[in-house]
């Protein structure tokens, strides 16, 4: 049987010069419009596929004998993580200076390198550190969840801690300053469970959300410790500044504050600047735009909380976030 699709389309339906010229013409119209000098692709640009290698071989050092390869045992597992690190991170180091290369434009080659092997080094040496924070995050799943049976069924099965150990990666990278590639191993995850944390967002320890599918962690959002979301949650903005000529402003806090110990049932929306007070319970399918003080169990978004600013009392991994000419949060934050 022949394939009648392909062997019966006529010659000159299309004339492949033309097409060809035309869309260069359409990159250097985009190019000009956008004042680039020069795109990643004329160095290259930081590779999605080659950055999903590289994350899933860093979660295998982090957790040689669960994300590992099936052949790492307790005996063999320092020379798999040595030799594992030693390739991923040269590989990352790659993909962090190709995108130097063009956020540092017109600088020496020899400053493109020293700022990749300041991030990659600062990268390494913080490895350790966030290994025991997602520790904290798989207990936190375990003991958060009935169904859950052990931390090893936590950490192979549950889609929230792909997501998780994606975006502790990707944050400090992001704060390191390789904000792209940052964002592409983000979207890695997002694009395999759902789950969308903007490299930005801060997160504290202990954090699990459950099932997962759905929740939005907006980009300047701030999470506090043994916080637990459910599928469908969205941290997100509510408006987006512009400046003179009609532009989004970036980076302007504009995502929530979820103070500690604080609970976000499944399909609840909040939005804007707002902050959530310590171990409040915000119930399903709440839509939510104004603070709320701590201890609160809001179950419908219909009451009015009259919050006063919790500056003082906000841990300072937190407060440095806020602007600092705000000196209230309710409505303005």
């Amino acid at each position: 049987m022949t394939d009648e699709g392909e062997d019966s389309i006529p010659e000159g339906y299309w004339d492949i010069g033309q097409l060809t010229a035309d869309l260069s013409a359409a990159r250097n119209r985009w190019r000009q419009e956008q004042q680039h000098h020069a795109e990643y692709g004329a160095e290259g640009f930081p590779s999605r596929a080659d950055l999903a290698k590289i994350t899933a071989s860093l979660c295998a050092a982090l957790f040689p004998l669960r994300l590992g390869p099936s052949f790492v045992r307790i005996h063999n597992e320092d020379a798999f993580v040595e030799q594992t690190l030693q390739t991923a991170l040269s590989r990352l180091y790659g993909q962090i200076r190709l995108e130097l290369l063009y956020a540092l434009e017109g600088e020496a080659a020899s400053e493109v390198d020293a700022q990749a092997a300041r991030i990659i080094g600062s990268f390494a040496q913080s490895l350790p550190g966030l290994r025991t924070l997602l520790d904290s995050d798989v207990k936190a799943a375990f003991q958060g969840d009935p169904a859950a049976r052990s931390v090893d069924e936590v950490l192979i099965c549950y889609p929230s801690m792909l997501a998780i150990i994606h975006h502790r990666l990707a944050h400090q990278l992001y704060e390191l300053g390789a904000p792209l590639v940052a964002r592409i191993i983000s979207e890695i995850a997002h694009s395999r469970t759902g789950i969308d944390i903007h490299p930005g967002a801060r997160v504290g320890r202990s954090f699990f959300i459950d099932h997962g599918t759905g929740v939005v962690i907006g980009e300047t959002a701030i999470v506090g410790d043994r916080v637990r979301l459910y599928q469908g949650v969205t941290l997100g903005a509510r408006s987006f500044p512009a400046d003179e000529k009609g532009g989004l402003e970036k980076a302007q806090p504009r995502h929530p504050i979820i103070e500690d110990d604080v609970v976000i049932y499944a399909g609840a929306t909040i939005l804007g600047r707002i902050i959530i007070g310590s171990r409040s319970v915000i119930g399903g399918n709440v839509w939510l735009t104004d603070s709320v003080p701590a201890n609160s169990n809001v179950r419908q978004a219909k009451a009015q909380y009259e919050v006063t600013s919790r500056v003082e009392v906000s841990a300072p991994h937190r407060v440095h976030a806020l602007v600092e000419e705000q000196s209230g949060f309710a409505g303005n934050i």
